[in-house]
């Protein structure tokens, strides 16, 4: 029997041969109740190798585990953002803005509690040359200053802000790195409800001081 809906999983063995006799409990287990373990999608391998889940890499690098935003989920992001400037060459700028900053700010608050600021800083790279040719090509004879000082401005200490009509658009490294506190493994539900009752408060006031 299939179902129209999946859940995903990870499992850690301290040998390959236990994590091949994992998948096989967890066959039987999910066979009994109708269920089944994709063989295609399920892979065994080395945390030194890594694996992609949910648009995260885990990887373990000189001994030291690193979770970062995967290559697919970056060229994802790359073409959403490119096709919507290509599609926008009659926006005008603000509309273009409007478009762009739900996508950068869903994307990046997604990934904020990995390692991601080098591929925040990836991305603006890659956005600043999208909307430069962009720009151009709005302008052919117009000269790059005379560009630059249509489409980007100086607001506070930052020079280079592409602002119109009160519009200002978002960057990715706008978006704070933020580390979710792992659970700690020895409280229980029922047991430690101060301890829970607590790490709620702190991720609801983390929320509330991340900008708007």
């Amino acid at each position: 029997m299939k179902f129209p809906w999946a859940t995903h999983l990870i499992v850690t063995a301290d040998s390959e041969e236990v994590a091949k006799d994992i998948a096989d409990i967890i066959r039987l287990f999910l066979k009994d109740r109708g269920l089944e373990l994709s063989r295609e999608k399920t892979l065994i391998t080395h945390i030194d190798d890594g694996f992609d889940f949910l648009g995260w890499n885990f990887r373990k690098y000189n001994g030291k585990l690193l979770i970062k935003p995967t290559n697919r989920s970056i060229e994802t992001i790359t073409k959403s953002i490119s096709n919507v400037i290509k599609k926008g060459k009659a926006l005008s700028q603000s509309s273009l803005i409007k478009k762009l900053n739900p996508i950068i700010v869903g994307w990046s608050e997604y990934h904020r509690s990995v390692a991601a600021k080098e591929t925040f800083s990836k991305l603006d790279f890659r956005l600043w040359n999208m909307l430069w040719t962009w720009a151009k090509r709005r302008h052919p004879n117009k000269s790059h200053q005379w560009i630059v000082n249509k489409y980007w401005h100086r607001i506070g200490s930052r020079k280079w802000v592409f602002f119109a009509d009160g519009c200002k658009l978002k960057s990715f490294v706008d978006t704070k790195i933020i580390r979710h506190p792992c659970i700690k493994m020895d409280k229980n539900p029922y047991a430690d409800k101060e301890y829970f009752k607590w790490r709620t408060n702190y991720l609801r006031k983390q929320k509330q001081m991340l900008p708007g």
